[in-house]
C-alpha cells in the first residue's frame, strides 16, 4: 500500500516531508522538529492467535500487561522483526504506517495520541514522513482508543 496514495484517494489533507534516514520514531521526531508525543509509532503485537497494530507516541512504549487487559488476552508479545515483512510486504521493515485495516489488522491507538491536533508517522520508508490531522487519521483508521502505553 502506498500511504500517500491511500490518503489522496480518501480526500484528506496531509504533507509528505523528506529527510535523512530515520530508523526510530524518536529519530523521525528529531528530523521533523516535533515532539515525540506527536509522532505515531506503530508497534505490532502478537496477541493470542492474532496480530494487532498498536499505535503509541514515539515517547512511549507499549505496556503489554495493560494491552492484555484491553484485549482480554493473557499472552501478548511484541512481534519479531522477521514477522513484519510478511505482514507488511510493501513497506520497509520498521517504516510501517499506523493503518492496520488495509493489512487485515485491528488497530488500537493509545489515548495519549488523541490529544494531538496533528500527528507525524513513517510513510513506508525511512526517509519520508507524513503529517496529518489526528481527526482525519482516526476517521480513516477507525482505531479502538485505549490506555496501554507508558512514557519512556
Amino acid at each position: 500500500m502506498d500511504i500517500a496514495e491511500f490518503l489522496t484517494e480518501a480526500g484528506v489533507d496531509f504533507e509528505v516531508h523528506e529527510h535523512g534516514p530515520a530508523y526510530t520514531a524518536q529519530q523521525m521526531a528529531a528530523a521533523e522538529h516535533v515532539t515525540g508525543d506527536a509522532v505515531a509509532k506503530p508497534v505490532v503485537v502478537h496477541a493470542g492467535k492474532k496480530y494487532v497494530l498498536c499505535v503509541v507516541p514515539a515517547s512511549c512504549k507499549v505496556d503489554l500487561r495493560r494491552l492484555g487487559e484491553v484485549l482480554k488476552c493473557r499472552q501478548c508479545r511484541l512481534a519479531e522483526e522477521s514477522e513484519l515483512g510478511g505482514l507488511f510486504p510493501d513497506v520497509e521493515v520498521g517504516a510501517e504506517g499506523p493503518f492496520g485495516r488495509p493489512y487485515g489488522l485491528e488497530t488500537l491507538v493509545d489515548a495519549r495520541l488523541t490529544g494531538c491536533e496533528t500527528i507525524a508517522f513513517a510513510a513506508g520508508d525511512h526517509r519520508k514522513t507524513i503529517r496529518m490531522r489526528y481527526a482525519d487519521y482516526a476517521g480513516l483508521a477507525e482505531p479502538t482508543v485505549a490506555d496501554f502505553s507508558v512514557h519512556l
